[in-house]
């Protein structure tokens, strides 16, 4: 445990510090690519500002509306006839949206049912098994000017879909 810790702790600043001495063995101006890169990621970060606004009030506008919730009603019957708790279901509607919203949510649910219930648990699952699609494709894709992603969007929700079912499987099957 004291070799992870140890290793966890000095892994990345002895990588910067063999780059930059490879670096400055090779006499590149380490500094003024930094500067560049800086100056990149600050340009990349307001062209991204529109697209994440965006998907901010989209994602409020369906919260404020009461959309998430009746989606949540409608599901919940069909899913407890297989053993899923209702309560799960607003990080399944979540995850594929926004990642820190299904934190939030994962971080609730693991507080009021506690990290080893099978709430908590299948909570971390499908949080680590499940992506942020659309917020990939907005964000990702509009940043670099992509039009068509008819496809991706079917694929990306179709992998969220695997991830949740697998993970209902797998933590019914290890822990259930």
């Amino acid at each position: 445990m004291a070799i992870i810790t140890a290793v966890s702790t000095w892994l990345i600043p002895c990588f910067l510090l063999i780059v930059l001495s490879v670096a400055s063995w090779k006499k590149v101006p380490t500094y003024e690519l930094f500067v560049e890169g800086g100056k990149e990621g600050v340009k990349m970060a307001f062209s991204l500002l529109p697209f994440l606004v965006g998907m901010i009030v989209s994602i409020s506008i369906l919260r404020s509306s009461g959309a998430i919730d009746a989606m949540i009603n409608l599901i919940a019957p069909v899913l407890m006839t297989f053993g899923v708790p209702p309560e799960i279901i607003p990080l399944a509607f979540v995850r594929p949206i926004s990642g820190t919203a299904a934190l939030g949510i994962t971080t609730e649910l693991i507080s009021t049912h506690g990290p080893d219930s099978f709430i908590g648990r299948l909570a971390s699952t499908m949080q680590g098994s499940m992506d942020t699609t659309l917020y990939i494709l907005t964000v990702y894709f509009g940043a670099v000017g992509i039009k068509k992603m008819k496809y991706a969007l079917k694929v990306g929700l179709l992998a969220d879909l695997v991830g949740i079912i697998t993970s209902i499987l797998i933590v019914k099957m290890v822990f259930g």
